[in-house]
């Protein structure tokens, strides 16, 4: 199951698990959409994979499931 991480690990905008503008690559690091379309260029920085739309998790799913509160963060990305 995905982690759901709140929020982007370079920027720290938050990152709701019910809404569109996250994307992950292959290990879940997680970015917004202005930092995946801007400096990041779709690539992650720490494995170099790509970065991918996260699915979203709503209502009972997400109640049942909830997103981590474990936030990561590195600017220096």
């Amino acid at each position: 199951m995905l982690e759901m991480r709140p929020g982007c690990e370079r920027c720290d905008r938050d990152l709701p698990g019910d809404e569109p503008g996250a994307f992950i690559c292959s290990f879940e690091c997680t970015f917004c959409d202005a930092c995946m379309d801007g400096p990041l260029d779709g690539v992650c920085p720490n494995c170099k994979g790509e970065l991918e739309p996260r699915p979203m998790r709503r209502g009972s799913a997400l109640a049942k499931n909830s997103a981590s509160t474990k936030r990561v963060f590195k600017p220096a990305g």
